[in-house]
Parts: C-alpha cells; sequence; structure tokens
C-alpha cells in the first residue's frame, strides 16, 4: 500500500530537523567538557553555539531562491551533505579557532537544510492536512532533542565529546536516499534574477549586528571590534530596508508583513523564542557548572523537556481546533513562561523530580506553542510566496534563538560579576528575564481576529457541523 505524501514527505523532513535538533542539544551538554578539553571557559565557548546561528542568518536569505532555481529536493539533498561533513569537522576539531569554522560551515548547511525542507512539506500537502503534517515532521525531530542530552552526557562521561558529532552520518544518508525516491524536484517556473545587493546587506546587517551584540555583552570594556560590527551590522540593515522598497525581486521580502497571521508569527513568535535558545544553554551549564553533576546526571534530567514536547504533537490539533489559534497562542504564551521562569528556582538541593516534572511540562506548553506558530505563518501565504515566506520566517527564528543564548549569556556574565565560577543566582536571573521576554509576546497574539486560522485548525467544519451547513 502507498505510503500518503502528508505522511512520507514530514518524516523525509523530519531527518534533516531531527539531525540539526540531536546536534544542537548534544553540543549544549558537553559545552564544558569542550572547553575543558579546548582550554576554554564555559561561557566563552557558547559562541560554538551562536557562530551556528549566525551563520545561518547569514545564509537563510538564499534558501527559498536557490530551491525555487535549482529545485527543492536537489538544495535539500546538498544541504544535508555538506551539514554533515561540516559536523565531521567538528568532531576532528583541535582548537577553538576550528571548531568555530567548522560549526559556521554546519551552519551554512543548516540554513538551506531545514527551510528547503519546510517548503517541500507546505508545497506538498494541503493546507487543510498541514497541522498534522507539521505535527507528524516534528515528532521524530524530536527524538533528537530526547536523546541528545543523555547520549552526549553518556559520550561525555565514558569516551570523548568529539563522537557526538558523528552520529548525524547515518541519519544524513538515510535522508538523501528517501529524498531522492519519494520527494519531487518542486521548482518555480518563472524565478526572479537573485537580489545581490539584497544578499549582502541583509547577510553583513544581520551578521554583524548580531557578532556586535553578542561580544559586547560577554565583556567588561567596550571592544572596538564588536562596536564596529554592532553599528556596521545596524547601518546594513537600515540600507536594506530602503533597498527591498525599491526593488521587485528582494531577498527578503518585508511586504510579508502585510500578512497579520504571518507577522504575528515573526514578532510574537521571535519574543516567545528567545527561552527557546536560552533553556538548551542554561539548563545543562547550570546542573554541571552550578550544582555539580556530571554530564550524564545533567542530561538524564534536561532531556524529559523534548519527551514532553514529543507526547504534546499529537494533541496540538485537536486542542487548536476546539480553541483556535488567538486564545491559544495567549494563554499558551503564559502558561509556557510560567514554567520557564520556575527554572529560577532550582538550586543544588532541589529534588531530581521536582526539576523534571516542571521541565516536562515546559516542554509540553511549549510544543503547542510552536505548532501553532509554525502553522499559522502560513496561513495567508499563497504557493509563489511560499520560498520567500519560509526563508523569512526560519531567519527570524534563528535570530532569535541566537539572541535568546547572547541576552541569557550577557545576565550570567553581567551578575557574576569577578566570579571564577558562575554562582546558581546568576542562572535564576537568566531564567527570570528570558521569562519575561517570552510573556511579552503575548501582546502580538492580542491583535489576532478570533477565527485567524480556521481552514488550518479545521474549526469552519467543526462551525458548519454545529450550525446544520
Amino acid at each position: 500500500m502507498a505510503v500518503p505524501r502528508r505522511v512520507i514527505v514530514p518524516l523525509i523532513v523530519a531527518c534533516a530537523l531531527f539531525m540539526q535538533n540531536l546536534d544542537s542539544t548534544a553540543l549544549a551538554t558537553a559545552l564544558p567538557a569542550i572547553a575543558e578539553s579546548l582550554g576554554e571557559t564555559p561561557l566563552r565557548l557558547h559562541l560554538a553555539i551562536t557562530s551556528f546561528m549566525l551563520s545561518l542568518a547569514a545564509f537563510l536569505p538564499v534558501s527559498g531562491w536557490v530551491a525555487d532555481r535549482f529545485g527543492a529536493r536537489t538544495i535539500f539533498r546538498l544541504a544535508m551533505i555538506i551539514f554533515t561533513l561540516a559536523s565531521m569537522a567538528c568532531g576532528m576539531a583541535t582548537s577553538f579557532e576550528a571548531l568555530l569554522a567548522a560549526r559556521i560551515v554546519q551552519g551554512a548547511g543548516g540554513a538551506l537544510m531545514v527551510p528547503v525542507g519546510r517548503l517541500i512539506l507546505v508545497r506538498s500537502v494541503p493546507k487543510s492536512e498541514l497541522i498534522g503534517a507539521m505535527a507528524l515532521m516534528g515528532m521524530p525531530a524530536l527524538v533528537g532533542p530526547i536523546i541528545g542530552p543523555v547520549l552526549s552526557g553518556f559520550i561525555v562521561t565514558v569516551a570523548s565529546w568529539r563522537w557526538i558529532f558523528w552520529f548525524n552520518v547515518p541519519i544524513a544518508i538515510l535522508g538523501v536516499i528517501l529524498a531522492s525516491i519519494y520527494i519531487d524536484d518542486i521548482r518555480e517556473p518563472d524565478v526572479k534574477p537573485f537580489d545581490w545587493a539584497g544578499f549582502f546587506l541583509s547577510s553583513f546587517g544581520l551578521c554583524g549586528t548580531l557578532f556586535g551584540l553578542d561580544a559586547a555583552t560577554t565583556h567588561n570594556s567596550v571592544d572596538p571590534v564588536s562596536l564596529g560590527a554592532l553599528i556596521g551590522g545596524v547601518i546594513c540593515v537600515v540600507l536594506y530596508i530602503f533597498h527591498a522598497r525599491r526593488v521587485d525581486n528582494p531577498i527578503l521580502d518585508l511586504q510579508l508583513l502585510k500578512y497579520p497571521t504571518f507577522r504575528v508569527s515573526v514578532t510574537g513568535g521571535s519574543l516567545f523564542r528567545f527561552g527557546v535558545g536560552a533553556m538548551p544553554f542554561l539548563l545543562p551549564l547550570m546542573m554541571q557548572q552550578g550544582f555539580g553533576y556530571t554530564p550524564l546526571q545533567s542530561g538524564m534530567i534536561t532531556f524529559v523537556s523534548a519527551a514532553g514536547s514529543f507526547g504534546m504533537r499529537t494533541s496540538a490539533k485537536r486542542i487548536l481546533r476546539r480553541f483556535g489559534f488567538r486564545s491559544v497562542l495567549i494563554w499558551n504564551t503564559l502558561i509556557a513562561s510560567f514554567f520557564l521562569g520556575l527554572c529560577a528556582i532550582f538550586t543544588p538541593d532541589t529534588p531530581k523530580t521536582i526539576m523534571m516534572a516542571i521541565i516536562f511540562l515546559g516542554g509540553v506548553f511549549r510544543s503547542l506553542q510552536f505548532t501553532a506558530l509554525n502553522t499559522i505563518g502560513f496561513a495567508e501565504i499563497d504557493s509563489p510566496l511560499m520560498s520567500q515566506a519560509t526563508s523569512f520566517s526560519q531567519m527570524a527564528q534563528r535570530l532569535a534563538l541566537s539572541l535568546g543564548v547572547a541576552i541569557s549569556a550577557f545576565v550570567l556574565h553581567w551578575t557574576a560579576g569577578d566570579a571564577t565560577t558562575l554562582p546558581v543566582h546568576s542562572f535564576a536571573s537568566a531564567f527570570l528575564v528570558i521569562a519575561v521576554l517570552s510573556t511579552l509576546s503575548m501582546f502580538s497574539f492580542v491583535g489576532l481576529s478570533a477565527d485567524a486560522g480556521a481552514e488550518l485548525a479545521g474549526r469552519q467544519q467543526v462551525r458548519s457541523r454545529r450550525f446544520g451547513n
């Protein structure tokens, strides 16, 4: 019996998400061990995370255009290969600089891999089936965050951190084979010329701004290089805004923000994702540096966040159909942010069962928020704009994750003062700051209409049956 496209396509795209999520969560758990091996501090080594995000920000804008021009399947397979080869280079790195270089290349592969995979999904599945397809895609992808912390903790404890980067190889081989068999080489027949000026302005603007903010927040004095990067980045961003208004084919189409559902998914979704970026960085570091846990002990606790996310995926569609996108986004923001802020109460004496319960429930409600945000962003987007919308949305998500890490690193650096090791109260401050920022995203969702995304949630059919139409 043939497997429906709404099933097989999400599972193939999930291979890419699985690799990226496994890699990021495993790296976060192993960060203190990697820092010790390379002679760096864990706080400085957070650049191994943000350098990946910076590379994503630089190359994400091109993902939609290259998919339309050369075929989504072709680019998807190429991106998986680039990501995996760079992952192998991370495992062989012998210096801090070599690791950062490999992570930058890995980010370039990820910038094409995940957005093009999502583009394949939204173009292959009808809108009425998109919530179910998104949830199905997310379920295997969430296995990465579930096993990543435990696997990384085990490997670091019994062997070397280098092995965590080699697990992507068999997954990539499987993904490339399945994509070659089951995915059509989707492309747009009429592709506009590439916006080179927009590419350079947006890439330098986003990377310069993020690098400047990140470097400036982790130094006690003003660094001329980071200050110059920040100023130059802001100038490039402003120039890009003027550029995008004057050309017909901007690499990042700001006109997409005129669609209320897409605008909300970008603005409110970015604020909410600050916490998503901060959590994998803060929790393992707090437990290993602040509580004295081993990497394995840390991983055995933090993996429950992804386990909670996994469980919610099967219920998200029913919840959205029952309550609608607007109500879910508003109230779920408050609940998910509350559980994020509760992490501030963790101390070395807090029972592990309490910590795991809070982390698990936080994962449950964050998963519901992700499903709602990822889906409603495409409610008003037609097929010709899908590639642009996917690139824009993914870029905003990755920037938010990077800023979440940068903000939490800044709070840790600022509250720790001259302490040689990070005190527990610094982590509490970081969790509270991130939770407040996440809560503020609620105000973006208030402006949504009550029937926003009704077709996606299946609420039109519910109303028709209810009123006998």
